[in-house]
C-alpha cells in the first residue's frame, strides 16, 4: 500500500514539475503575482496564447487566453497576463505588430499623460499595427496592376536595345563629348591666353574714350559751330552767284551761246579735218626739185 502510495506521489510531483516545465517555456511564470487584464480586437492577424506582451521594448506579460466575444460578433477578446507591479493608465492601446517573419505581438502603449489607473479585469482597446508586412500586401494589388505595364516596357526596352540605331546613337554620343572636350580645352585656352590679351586691348581702347573724351571737352563748339556756318553761308553764296548771270562764272554756267559756240567750233574742225584728209594737196605741197623761183615762170 505504501508502495502504491509513493508511486502516486511521484505521478503528481512528474506532472506538476512537468506542467511548471511547460508553462516556464511558455513565458507563464507560475509563482510570480499577476494582473489579468482584457484587450478587444476585431483582427487579432494570428496572435496566439503565450505570445509575449511588451510595453517600451520590455517584456511585461504574455497572452492567457483568446475568447470569440459570441456577444458581440467579429469582436475578438484576449485575456493578457501581466506584471502586477507594472500600473496601466487609462487611454492605453493593445496593438498587434506583425514582424516580417509573421509573427504575430503585441505592445502597450501606455498613455503617460493619464493620471487614472486601470483595474485588473477591466478592457482595452485594441489597434492592428501590420508593420511592413501590411505594406507589402498593400502594395501588391498595385504590383500586380502594374506587372502588365512592365512586361510592355520590357518589351519596349528590349526592341530599343536590338536596334542598330541605338548603336549609332551611342557613337554620335562619344563623338558628341568628344568635341565638348575639345571645346572646353580651346574654351580654357582662350580663357587663359587671349581672353587677357583682349581685355588688355579693351583697356586700351577704353583709355583712348577718355582721351578723346578730355579733348572734346576742351572744343569751342559755339565757335566751331559759327565757323560751320559761316562757311555753309559762303557755300550757298557761291551758288547763287554759279545760278545767276551777273558775273563771268554765272555766265559761262548759265548761258546756252558759249555752248552753242562750242559745238559749232568743234563741227567745224572735225569739218576740216575731214577734209584735210581728202584733199591733203591742197594745204599740204611738195616739191621734188626744190622751190621754184618765181623768176623762172614765165
Amino acid at each position: 500500500m505504501r508502495k502504491e502510495v509513493k508511486i502516486g506521489f511521484i505521478g503528481i510531483i512528474a506532472i506538476a514539475l512537468l506542467i511548471t516545465g511547460i508553462n516556464y517555456l511558455k513565458g507563464v511564470r507560475m509563482l510570480q503575482a499577476s494582473s489579468y487584464y482584457y484587450v478587444e480586437y476585431t483582427n487579432i492577424n494570428g496572435l496566439a496564447i503565450s505570445s509575449p506582451i511588451f510595453a517600451s521594448g520590455y517584456k511585461v506579460g504574455i497572452v492567457r487566453d483568446i475568447q470569440y466575444n459570441h456577444a458581440k460578433p467579429g469582436h475578438v477578446v484576449v485575456e493578457i497576463d501581466l506584471d502586477q507591479n507594472l500600473t496601466i493608465p487609462t487611454g492605453t492601446y493593445g496593438e498587434l505588430v506583425t514582424d516580417m517573419l509573421g509573427t504575430v505581438k503585441m505592445n502597450l502603449l501606455l498613455n503617460l499623460e493619464s493620471k487614472n489607473i486601470c483595474q485588473p479585469g477591466d478592457t482595452l482597446p485594441g489597434i492592428v499595427n501590420n508593420g511592413l508586412m501590411g505594406i507589402a500586401e498593400g502594395i501588391m494589388p498595385k504590383v500586380e496592376q502594374l506587372m502588365p505595364k512592365m512586361d510592355s516596357i520590357l518589351h519596349s526596352l528590349n526592341l530599343l536595345l536590338s536596334n542598330p540605331a541605338l548603336s549609332t546613337t551611342l557613337e554620335n554620343a562619344e563623338k558628341l563629348t568628344a568635341n565638348l572636350n575639345v571645346t572646353t580645352r580651346q574654351l580654357n585656352h582662350l580663357m587663359q591666353s587671349d581672353l587677357p590679351i583682349l581685355t588688355n586691348r579693351m583697356t586700351t581702347i577704353a583709355d583712348n574714350f577718355v582721351v578723346i573724351s578730355e579733348n572734346l571737352k576742351g572744343i569751342d563748339y559755339a565757335k566751331t559751330f559759327q565757323q560751320i556756318d559761316s562757311t555753309l553761308y559762303n557755300v550757298q553764296l557761291l551758288t547763287q552767284k554759279l545760278n545767276s548771270k551777273d558775273n563771268t562764272i554765272g555766265l559761262l554756267f548759265n548761258d546756252p551761246t558759249l555752248y552753242n559756240n562750242l559745238n559749232i567750233t568743234t563741227a567745224n574742225a572735225a569739218s576740216l579735218l575731214e577734209d584735210l584728209q581728202a584733199h591733203p594737196k591742197r594745204y599740204v605741197h611738195f616739191s621734188l626739185f626744190g622751190k621754184k623761183d618765181k623768176t623762172d615762170i614765165r
